[in-house]
């Protein structure tokens, strides 16, 4: 399962209006950055929506792709972000960053 999320997303939800969780697209800048991270613990398409809540609220996100089942997140942004940014946003949403993959 994957799921991907565009900035602003709806609050206290990892799915759309429509309750689905993966369709939204990605939307990388021209400029941009993009990192990808090993998070443990992901295990369903609900992990990955916290995980990309989490990391989508860090300003300058653009979008966030959470893969439980490699472990991996791909995250864009306008500017390089800080390894202490996202390992916050991913202890804030109760998994563990390993590093970047």
């Amino acid at each position: 399962m994957t799921t991907e999320t565009d900035t602003p997303k709806t609050a206290g939800s990892c799915c759309s209006s429509t309750g689905s969780c993966d369709d939204r697209t990605a939307g990388t800048q021209a400029g941009g950055v993009t990192a990808v991270y090993e998070v443990k613990g992901m295990t369903c398409g609900h992990c990955e929506g916290a995980v990309s809540e989490e990391l989508s609220a860090i300003e300058g996100v653009t979008s966030v792709k959470a893969e439980a089942a490699t472990g991996r997140v791909t995250v864009a942004s306008a500017a390089a972000l800080t390894d202490e940014s996202v390992r916050a946003a991913v202890d804030e949403a109760g998994y563990e960053l390993v590093g970047r993959a």
